[in-house]
């Protein structure tokens, strides 16, 4: 039976992130609105840093139940996990050291992507019935397509974030969590399992404003320390860097074989590993982040948008980058696959002295994926909100905080599959939504940059050039079920 629910999934899995679905879906998507919206990823990346990591809120902002920087680390929160360390080596152990070249190319056209998404988050964010943001798909392709196409495409998403939120961002992350505490200090799944459970609900109790506290206390700690273990070991093997980039450029086009692992990649599932890892750890084009976006206290959509968008690159130009690097140089990519939930690990313990290499993997591995259990929560429970109404949302909280328990002590074979295939089938909807208004993205976008082009101007110089057009978010209240008419 589960051996054929099993074959199931992976053939579906496999279909929606082959070559012919989600992958030029995704790629395409990313290309296009790179060109709608003039490379703003990198034109802009430098002030929408300054905006997000030093300035860290918009002053006098209106609306919002988090300050920008806690809305970036929320939604960091829920990228930055297992992806970043064992997804990485997924992907090289199957897909070669050229799959991370795949991974930078998802990363970069995902900044415009999560840019886009982000911006529709706050320019389309309502309030629920309790006087919270909510905002995400499950909203701006329901508001934005004035039709019932935009319905369908809002309640599909909604739905495969709810179930999605219970795989990618519960049972895998907690699973991972309690392997990690038994197989390095001996602590009892059990145990882990009730503590994070424990935990998860104390945060969760608080909403948005709770989990935008501990993320934004949490997230950058956790990246840096991870970040600098990692450049450690690459200054000490400093002579292995330029090979590495020059097999990962090579293996990019051409496939790698891996000992151990496959014999004669083709270029396919180069492609095909560094895509699907790469949106599994950055989530770009998947919506999940423009959830955590559209609670922020911000001025206009665009700065939000910008600030969000530097997620993707501290997710995979930075911290995918130093973990794939650390694993090519230290030559353990190819164990091949059967190793990858542990190549990370042999990768900083052959850089680092000492039994220093693996706690480091170990406690980031931790911290990660708490944090992603965090932050999807929150994605779930509006999610359930918009289907169910305010009243779902606590019911929500307290069954996702057992089934963290449930997590981390069963087998999560099939789990993993769901989790894949529910992430593709967020993205669809997703991007389909982005592309139909990408219009209204661009034209905003480019008024705005037009008059703040350096993301300086107060709140009423914003409103000044703003004035007669569309503002950040109106007085929408959401409706207590899903099918409810929208207000005016």
């Amino acid at each position: 039976m589960l051996d054929a629910l099993q074959s199931i999934l992976d053939t579906l899995d496999g279909f929606v992130w082959g070559p012919f679905l989600l992958i030029p879906l995704l790629l395409g998507t990313g290309i296009y609105l790179t060109i709608r919206l003039a490379g703003l990823q990198l034109t802009k990346l430098i002030p929408a840093l300054r905006l997000a990591l030093f300035e860290r809120k918009d002053h006098d902002a209106p609306g919002g139940d988090v300050s920008q920087f806690q809305a970036l680390t929320t939604a960091l929160a829920a990228t930055v996990g297992t992806g970043n360390i064992v997804g990485v080596a997924t992907a090289l152990s199957i897909g070669g050291p050229g799959a991370l070249f795949w991974m930078w190319v998802t990363g970069v056209l995902g900044m415009a992507s999560k840019y886009s998404e982000a911006f529709l988050g706050v320019r389309f964010r309502t309030r629920d019935a309790k006087g919270e943001i909510s905002g995400g798909p499950q909203y701006y392709l329901f508001r934005g397509i004035p039709n019932g196409f935009g319905k369908f495409l809002s309640l599909f998403f909604a739905v495969a974030a709810v179930l999605a939120s219970f795989g990618i961002g519960n049972m895998t992350q907690g699973n991972s969590i309690s392997a990690n505490m038994e197989s390095s200090f001996g602590v009892p799944v059990w145990i882990t399992g009730l503590v994070l459970a424990v935990l998860t609900l104390l945060v969760l109790v608080g909403g948005i404003k709770s989990i935008g506290k501990v993320t934004a206390g949490l997230v950058p700690v956790m990246i840096v320390f991870y970040v600098l273990g990692a450049l450690f070991i690459l200054v000490v093997n400093i002579e292995a860097v330029p090979a590495a980039f020059g097999t990962i450029f090579a293996s990019a086009f051409t496939g790698h074989s891996a000992v151990g692992g496959f014999a004669g990649s083709a270029i396919i599932v180069v492609v095909q590993m560094g895509v699907a890892r790469g949106i599994f750890s950055n989530e770009s084009g998947m919506g999940s982040a423009a959830i955590a976006a559209a609670a922020a206290q911000t001025t206009h959509p665009v700065r939000q948008g910008l600030v969000s968008m530097t997620q993707t690159f501290i997710d995979t130009i930075i911290v995918v980058t130093c973990t794939g690097l650390v694993i090519v140089t230290t030559g353990v990519w190819e164990q091949g696959k059967d190793f990858a939930a542990t190549m990370t690990g042999d990768a900083f313990s052959h850089g680092l002295p000492g039994g220093w290499g693996h706690l480091i993997v170990t406690l980031g591995l931790v911290l990660f994926a708490y944090s992603t259990i965090l932050g999807w929560a929150y994605y779930g429970e509006r999610c359930m909100e918009r289907l169910f109404g305010r009243a779902s949302v606590m019911p929500y909280r307290v069954f996702f905080s057992v089934i963290v328990f449930v997590g981390c002590s069963v087998p999560l074979a099939i789990v993993w599959s769901f989790a894949d295939l529910m992430n593709g089938l967020m993205a669809i909807p997703n991007l389909i939504g982005l592309l139909i208004l990408s219009g209204l993205v661009a034209r905003e976008t480019k008024h705005y940059l037009r008059n703040d082009p350096q993301l300086r101007a107060g709140k009423v110089q914003v409103d000044g050039f703003m004035e007669g057009r569309p503002g950040a978010i109106d007085s929408y209240v959401a409706p207590e079920r899903a099918g409810a008419p929208r207000t005016p």
